[in-house]
């Protein structure tokens, strides 16, 4: 239901501002930014999540599928997830590589507090993800997410052409603009993620993700940031993570996990990128054995 009622909230908002971008007879710059704010503020987050979840655990069951199309497609370029790409990247790549070297916005090899390396790290998955992640699909046989991620990056490139010719303004507000600041806090997110790696046991989802809690952006987000867990167990319903994490404490705590409390991933990632550490030391959780546990619970 709460998927539900967000596309209801983008049916009757968004999708209506949008098109009115496009037919109004003079377009208005200012109604352009507060269309973007509105979006990015209050509706890219817990869509992107959405799409994630549903990703994961299909939303409608497959007589409906055109409504799980319509998440994709429809929502999808409105704010600035291309269709298809973000399965074919996701479930089709990221996953099984669990940000070792194969994965294609592995951390690893990066300075993580390092904003010249993050950059680094931006361009090149904005610039080269479509070769490189249709390279990596073809490599390991998975034609047929290769096959939907192709179609759905050429009809985009070919609508965002046609729209162009029509009203570059609109199109350049509409789904250009989201396309750049969507894949760049997504790659925020992922570098925060996995900025924390034992190099010692870098396959470890202990070990290579953090996990957030009591933070409100758990509530926004469907509890997005108990992203270890989630890295152990992908096809978890969202509802279910907290408890997830409250079972197995001792074992987050045996395995050295970094938990962070009151804190999300974009703000842990602009502590990292000014080596704030002072600052990330106050919401660090110690899960050692003699800490009272019920002091980190979620309500």
């Amino acid at each position: 239901m709460p998927f539900v009622r967000l596309c209801l909230i983008i049916c009757l908002t968004t999708i209506p501002a949008a098109i009115y971008l496009f037919i109004a007879e003079e377009f208005n710059w200012w109604l352009a930014l507060i269309y973007f704010l509105y979006n990015s503020i209050f509706l890219m987050g817990p869509y992107i999540l959405m799409l994630h979840n549903v990703s994961h655990r299909m939303f409608f069951k497959r007589k409906f599928n055109f409504l799980n199309r319509a998440v994709t497609w429809i929502f999808g370029p409105l704010f600035g997830e291309t269709p298809e790409s973000y399965f074919a990247h996701h479930l089709g790549m990221h996953h099984p590589e669990n940000n070792l070297s194969e994965d294609l916005s592995s951390t690893m090899k990066f300075q993580r507090d390092s904003f010249f390396d993050f950059m680094r790290y931006f361009i090149k998955f904005f610039v080269f993800i479509v070769p490189d992640l249709s390279t990596y699909l073809k490599k390991n046989k998975r034609e047929r997410i290769l096959k939907r991620f192709l179609i759905g990056e050429s009809i985009w490139y070919i609508l965002i052409i046609v729209l162009m010719l029509l009203n570059w303004k609109a199109t350049l507000v509409v789904f250009v603009i989201p396309v750049i600041f969507t894949r760049f806090m997504m790659m925020a997110g992922n570098w925060a993620q996995h900025a924390f790696i034992d190099l010692n046991a870098p396959n470890n989802c202990f070990r290579n993700s953090i996990t957030c809690i009591n933070s409100s952006y758990n509530k926004k987000c469907f509890n997005d940031g108990y992203h270890i867990g989630h890295h152990l167990h992908p096809s978890m319903h969202w509802t279910e993570m907290p408890v997830d994490f409250e079972k197995n404490i001792s074992r987050y705590a045996e395995e050295k996990a970094i938990v962070f409390q009151k804190l999300d991933y974009f703000v842990i990632w602009f502590l990292l990128m000014t080596k704030n550490y002072k600052s990330l030391s106050k919401y660090f959780v110690d899960l050692s054995p003699e800490k009272k546990q019920d002091k980190y619970r979620d309500h």
